[in-house]
């Protein structure tokens, strides 16, 4: 027969939103098992560390920190109001989750607050486009490395995409990206570590973007997005800065350090009359001129 406490932490397990709980020094005290899914990070990793270490290190899509002085458990412990954010957590892996976390006071039984819990969940579209992923592995598109799509993918809906813009005038963007360094971690660590820098990368990207759009490895360390329904530049440059943002923030834990990672970022609009080929060739030199200009940059042109 459980007691009431397991009772309870048998209940949370069962969920597969992720649970934790803090005290007043926001020191982890429970990790359920929908967190370790969620996060990659198993409880014995994280239960006895503090919240503010930087274990999921949330970022905002505006890439405000929440892990110090934003901290939505800090603040709900704070004033006893309760926290909604959109953000993106770090998993074990290296990439970015996108997610919607609530952070809640915990009183105890005579109305003092000694701690919170917050939860947080994957966004509908993650798994939306996790299961076109999974069909997309049913066909030779997919890159074996990062599990997106492959040229041979990209070439084809770069055509498909051009060819429904000339009928329907929906406005479609392009972003050429590049790993900045890339050769140095291939050099420095080895190529297992180079492909992991990639995979985080690609996931970054991939999960990160709107059921519509288009994700795929180019070559190398190079990674195309094509986006349909784009406004104008200014709303290109916003969902590129969105993307900087998160890889930049991002890191890949190795035993004895962590390797960040940047990308520099070239993108355009489609214009009348351009083919594949010159809707790429514009967003490749407007990516180098981001090199150009210190790299971890975005060019809009």
């Amino acid at each position: 027969m459980l007691n009431e406490a397991d009772f309870y932490k048998e209940l949370l397990n069962n969920l597969q939103d992720g649970v934790y709980f803090v005290d007043r020094e926001r020191i982890i005290t429970f990790w359920n098992k929908g967190a370790e899914h969620i996060t990659g990070y198993n409880a014995e990793k994280v239960v006895g560390r503090a919240c503010h270490d930087n274990i999921l290190n949330h970022v905002t899509a505006e890439g405000i920190q929440l892990c110090g002085e934003h901290c939505p458990l800090a603040a709900c412990m704070q004033d006893g109001q309760p926290r909604q954010v959109e953000a993106f957590l770090h998993h074990a892996d290296g990439h970015r989750v996108p997610v919607l976390l609530r952070a809640t006071p915990l009183p105890d039984e005579h109305g003092r607050i000694i701690g919170a819990v917050e939860s947080f969940y994957n966004n509908e579209s993650v798994i939306t486009t996790r299961r076109q992923l999974q069909d997309m592995r049913l066909t030779a598109n997919m890159d074996p490395v990062t599990g997106i799509g492959n040229r041979r993918y990209l070439e084809g809906r770069l055509r498909a995409t051009l060819a429904e813009a000339s009928h329907t005038r929906v406005g479609v963007g392009l972003l050429f990206i590049d790993v900045d360094h890339f050769k140095q971690f291939n050099d420095a660590y080895g190529h297992d570590i180079g492909d992991r820098v990639l995979s985080m990368v690609a996931k970054n990207l991939h999960l990160n973007l709107r059921m519509t759009d288009t994700i795929g490895r180019w070559s190398g360390d190079e990674f195309i997005v094509l986006l349909t329904e784009v406004r104008n530049k200014q709303h290109l440059r916003s969902i590129a800065m969105k993307l900087k943002r998160l890889v930049e923030c991002s890191r890949i834990d190795l035993e004895d350090k962590s390797l960040f990672v940047t990308i520099s970022v070239g993108g355009t609009i489609l214009l009348r009359g351009d083919t594949p080929e010159t809707f790429l060739h514009r967003a490749d030199e407007l990516m180098y001129s981001s090199k150009k200009l210190g790299r971890n940059y975005v060019t809009v042109g």
